[in-house]
C-alpha cells in the first residue's frame, strides 16, 4: 500500500526539499504520495515545483499533490509533518521590536523567553485545529512536529489531544554532537553520547570516544582561545554547570539571566542581538532565489540531512530499529523534571512505533536549569487552553531572561503591548483589555 506523507507548511521550500530528499533516499519510500499544503498560493506552487524536481532526481519516485485545503492534504495520511510558521516575518518583527522598546534584547526568540511565549500563543490554535482534523481524517497517522516553540506546542498537543500520536523533532542534539566532535578533533561517528533534558536545553550527560570519557578533552579544548571563541556561551555554561548543553550559544544566551542583561556582557560573550531578524530576512531572500532558480530550470544540490523524520518513517514502515531523539510527554522518563512537561529523550523507533527511553534523574543542577522553563511552558499552554490572559503575565514574569532586565510592571506593560499587536492571532480569552491577576 502506498505511504501518504502530508507536508503542512510546505512553503518552507528549502526545508521541504531537504526532508523529501531524506525520504526518497530510502528505496522503500520512493513510491510515496507527498501531499503538500500551504495557505500561500505562490509558496504552495513553489513547493510543488521543488517536490517534483526532487522526485525527478530520484527517477520520478513520488506522487506529488498540492492542496490549498488542509483537510484534503490530511485525508488518509500515514505521516503528517508540521513545519508552519504562523505570522511569518511580520510577526517575528513584532516579537523583537516591542520588547526592544522596553530595553529587552533577544537573539532568536522562537523557543523560550518572550518571543517563544508569543510565538507559542499564536501557533497553538493552529496546532489544535490540525490535531482535530487528524483525529477525523487520519486517526492512525503520526504527527512529526518541527515547528517552534517545540515544548510549548507539544505540551498543548498532547494535553488537548492525547489521542493524536505525535513527536517533536529537532536537530539540536545531532548538531551539538557534531560540534563537540569538531572541538575535540574526532570524527563525529566515533563520538558516543547520551543526552536528555528539554528541547534546546538538553544536556550531554555522557561523552565517550573509544570507551573513554571525552569530557576531559572537551574541557581542555575550551582553554584554546580559538575554540572557545566559536561557542562562548555554551562553554561558559559547561565551565560552571559541568556539562555541555544542546542548541547554539546564540539561543542559550537568551535562556538564562547571565549574558544579555547589559552591553558589557553582550560584548564579552559575542552575543548576536536580533540574530533571528537577520535570519528571517535571509530566509525571504533564499525563498525568492529558490523560486527564481526553479522557474529557470536550474539544479540544486541534494544531500541527506541529519533530521530524524525520514529515519522514523523508514523504521516504522520497515521495522529497522533506530535510536533518535524526540520531544514527548514526561511520563516519568526524567524523574526530577515535572510529570507532564515536554522532555527531550532518546527514543527507539521500529515497526511497533516510537518507544521513549527511561532516563531517570538528571544531575540536579541540570534539572534545576530546565525546571523554570517547564513552568513557563506550562503557564503558556494553560493561558491558551483555558483562555487565561493572567497566565501570559505569569509566564513572562517567570521567564529567566526578562526579569534580569525589567520590573514586574514593565513586563506586564510589555505583554499588554504584544497582545494588542498580535490581536486576533492569539487564542480567545487572551485578547482584549488588560486584567489584574
Amino acid at each position: 500500500m502506498t505511504t501518504r506523507i502530508a507536508f503542512i507548511g510546505a512553503g518552507s521550500v528549502v526545508f521541504t526539499k531537504n526532508l523529501l530528499t531524506d525520504i526518497l533516499d530510502f528505496p522503500e519510500l520512493r513510491g510515496s504520495t507527498i501531499a503538500l499544503h500551504d495557505i500561500d498560493p505562490e509558496r504552495l506552487q513553489t513547493a510543488g515545483m521543488m517536490a517534483r524536481w526532487t522526485s525527478g532526481r530520484f527517477g520520478g519516485a513520488a506522487k506529488v499533490e498540492e492542496h490549498p485545503d488542509l483537510r484534503s492534504a490530511l485525508e488518509g495520511a500515514d505521516f503528517v509533518i508540521n513545519m508552519v510558521q504562523i505570522g511569518m516575518h511580520e510577526a517575528t518583527l513584532v516579537d523583537f521590536e516591542i520588547p526592544k522598546r522596553y530595553g529587552l534584547k533577544q537573539t532568536i526568540a522562537d523557543s523560550m523567553g518572550i518571543g517563544g511565549i508569543f510565538r507559542g500563543l499564536r501557533t497553538i490554535p493552529f496546532v489544535l485545529d490540525l490535531a482535530r482534523e487528524m483525529s477525523e481524517l487520519c486517526p492512525d497517522a503520526l504527527l512529526l512536529n518541527y515547528t517552534n516553540p517545540m515544548s510549548i506546542l507539544m505540551e498543548a498537543l498532547y494535553t488537548a489531544h492525547p489521542e493524536v500520536k505525535s513527536v517533536g523533532l529537532c536537530h539540536s542534539v545531532p548538531y551539538t554532537a557534531m560540534e563537540i566532535a569538531s572541538y575535540i578533533g574526532v570524527d563525529h561517528r566515533d563520538l558516543l553520547y547520551e543526552c536528555a533534558g528539554i528541547n534546546h536545553i538538553a544536556w550531554m550527560t555522557r561523552l565517550e570516544v573509544d570507551g573513554e570519557d571525552a569530557y576531559p578533552r572537551l574541557f581542555e579544548a575550551m582553554e584554546d582561545p580559538e575554540i572557545y571563541a566559536r561557542d562562548k556561551v555554551r562553554f561558559e555554561l559547561m565551565r560552571h554547570f559541568g556539562y555541555f548543553v544542546t542548541e547554539s550559544s546564540e539561543h542559550n544566551a537568551e535562556y538564562t539571566p547571565y549574558f544579555l542583561r547589559d552591553d558589557r556582557l553582550i560584548q564579552e560573550f559575542d552575543v548576536p542581538v536580533d540574530e533571528y531578524v537577520r535570519r528571517s530576512e535571509e530566509n525571504l531572500r533564499e525563498y525568492a532565489e529558490t523560486r527564481r532558480r526553479l522557474l529557470a530550470g536550474e539544479d540544486f544540490d541534494l544531500e541527506r540531512s541529519i533530521e530524524y523524520g525520514s529515519l522514523i518513517i523508514h523504521s516504522m514502515l520497515t521495522g529497522e530499529p533506530r535510536k533518535v531523539y524526540g520531544n514527548v510527554e514526561n511520563t516519568g522518563l526524567i524523574t526530577n523534571l515535572p510529570r507532564g512537561a515536554c522532555v527531550e529523550v532518546p527514543i527507539l523507533a521500529d515497526d511497533t512505533g516510537l518507544n521513549p527511553c527511561h532516563v531517570g534523574e538528571l544531575p540536579p543542577q541540570l534539572a534545576a536549569a530546565c525546571h523554570p522553563h517547564t513552568a513557563v511552558q506550562n503557564l503558556t499552554v494553560r493561558a491558551a487552553l483555558e483562555g487565561r490572559r493572567e497566565h501570559v503575565y505569569h509566564a513572562a514574569m517567570l521567564d529567566r531572561h526578562a526579569p534580569s532586565v525589567l520590573s514586574l510592571g514593565e513586563i506586564r506593560s510589555m505583554v499588554d503591548d504584544l497582545i494588542a499587536a498580535h490581536g486576533d492571532a492569539l487564542p480567545e480569552g487572551i485578547r482584549g483589555t488588560s486584567v489584574r491577576s
